[in-house]
């Protein structure tokens, strides 16, 4: 299990996406002792060019298609550290967790927070053309009542719908930034994945809804989410994606170029 993750961790993706039928299996035994770290690392493979990607071009870029997506639409990912495509790998692993689909939808309803968001981070990236996964991820919002899962199914749904689009989930979650009702996790994740789903320019009450909720503490939290988490490094990932996605003429107060901050 280290040596695969590791792996992952490193761009070996093409050895990584040929175990997710695995790890799918492990985490969804609820009996064996690794399913939480199974499920944390199969969505990885099935995903490229992430890693402190926060603009809203990209954050949230998914191929669409079908589960029998053409490996040449693949072909812009580059090549892994072994010299492999790194598109054949992400085609398959998404191919695997659209296979795997029906053992990774229960994982919704875990006992463990984590659990549910990280089923959340790895359906995201299974094919959707009948919008079963999505339709599930309205439902268990619904029923949930922890913040964090709220917004990672939120995230989720945004990443699916940005793969399958469709206009009333993209309203849906533009009406979930809006609402004071909500929790401040989710009016963020939302006013994310809904920046991510439309060209439209950031209303000035987008601004002000975040300028007020993405404080430094609530950032550092919402680094659970494995969205923002890939998103950070130096800076929690909610305050890059904030930085990127509505000042981005800003400088990175990170970087490690030292005219990074002149004009």
């Amino acid at each position: 299990m280290r040596v695969l993750l590791g792996m992952c961790a490193d761009d070996s993706r093409a050895a990584v996406a040929l175990a997710v039928p695995v790890l799918i299996g492990i985490a969804a035994d609820p009996h064996h002792p690794h399913r939480a770290a199974a499920l944390g690392g199969l969505a990885a493979p099935a995903r490229a060019r992430y890693f402190g990607v926060a603009s809203r071009d990209e954050l949230l870029l998914h191929r669409s298609g079908s589960q029998h997506e053409a490996l040449d639409d693949y072909d812009d990912y580059g090549v892994e550290v072994t010299g492999y495509p790194a598109g054949w790998s992400v085609a398959a692993a998404r191919a695997a967790i659209t296979a795997g689909t029906s053992l990774l939808l229960p994982l919704l309803e875990d006992s463990d927070p984590a659990m549910r968001i990280e089923a959340s981070y790895a359906l995201a990236t299974a094919a959707d053309a009948g919008h079963t996964v999505r339709d599930t991820f309205a439902t268990r919002f619904a029923e949930e009542q922890n913040p964090m899962v709220l917004a990672a199914l939120v995230l989720a749904t945004a990443e699916t719908t940005r793969a399958h689009p469709h206009r009333p989930a993209t309203a849906w979650i533009r009406d979930l930034w809006q609402d004071p009702a909500q929790t401040p996790e989710v009016r963020l994740a939302a006013a994310i994945g809904w920046l991510c789903l439309t060209d439209d320019p950031a209303p000035d009450t987008l601004h002000t809804a975040v300028d007020v909720l993405a404080t430094k503490e609530r950032a550092r939290t919402m680094d659970a989410l494995p969205w923002m988490a890939a998103v950070g490094g130096n800076e929690p990932g909610l305050l890059r994606c904030v930085r990127r996605m509505l000042h981005p003429d800003e400088p990175d107060p990170y970087s490690d170029d030292p005219w990074a901050s002149q004009p």
